[in-house]
């Protein structure tokens, strides 16, 4: 005699469960199998879940890598058109008579202001990170120099910076101008340690 669910006072909303839904295995060999299999995904997941986790901070580490370097390296394109005027103030400097006693005192205060803006200009310059090389006397180094001549002098070991023809910048360390000038040619030999200078 087949029973129906709802007799007896059983509800009609109550679920019956589908045995084929279960996934009950036949035989024992088959749970061990099954066992085995969940084990094998169970352990696909963790090292899919090592990964992620290891792939975000490998992001959020680049992310803090970026920032860092935007903050130190984004005024790069400003500051190289800044150095134009750095070094017009510098060539108007140059331009200067070495006694500013001999020259009319409405002049002498024109040129004492250039001389505070220039400064001032090189001041900011450095708050910023942007700082210049100095290159007179040094040994020629093609990394932070740039040779535009060669010019015969032997008081000086061969290989020395002895003219600067434009001033060379660093910002934060890495090179934003090479310095550009003339080295020294016929006179001794440099040794090797000095030679890697800036």
């Amino acid at each position: 005699m087949a029973s129906d669910p709802t007799a007896g006072g059983a509800p009609a909303e109550m679920p019956v469960e589908n045995a084929d839904d279960l996934e009950i295995p036949a035989q024992p060999g088959d749970l061990e199998r099954r066992v085995e299999q969940l084990q094998a995904e169970n352990a696909d997941l963790q090292d899919k879940h090592l990964r992620a986790v290891a792939e975000a901070q490998n992001v959020r580490r680049r992310a803090q890598q970026d920032v860092e370097k935007e903050r130190k390296f984004g005024i790069e394109r400003f500051a190289k058109d800044v150095l134009s005027v750095a070094d017009n103030l510098g060539r108007a400097l140059s331009a200067l008579p070495s006694d500013l006693e001999r020259v009319d005192p409405a002049l002498r205060n024109v040129l004492v202001g250039v001389q505070a803006t220039e400064r001032e200009l090189q001041s900011i310059l450095e708050r910023h990170g942007i700082t210049r090389i100095d290159t007179l006397g040094k040994p020629f180094n093609a990394e932070f120099h740039q040779a535009m001549m060669e010019i015969e002098d032997s008081s000086v070991p061969a290989g020395t910076v002895v003219q600067e023809l434009i001033p060379g910048y660093l910002l934060a360390g890495r090179l934003l101008r090479a310095a550009m000038g003339g080295v020294s040619k016929g006179g001794p030999a440099r040794g090797l340690d000095a030679s890697n200078e800036n």
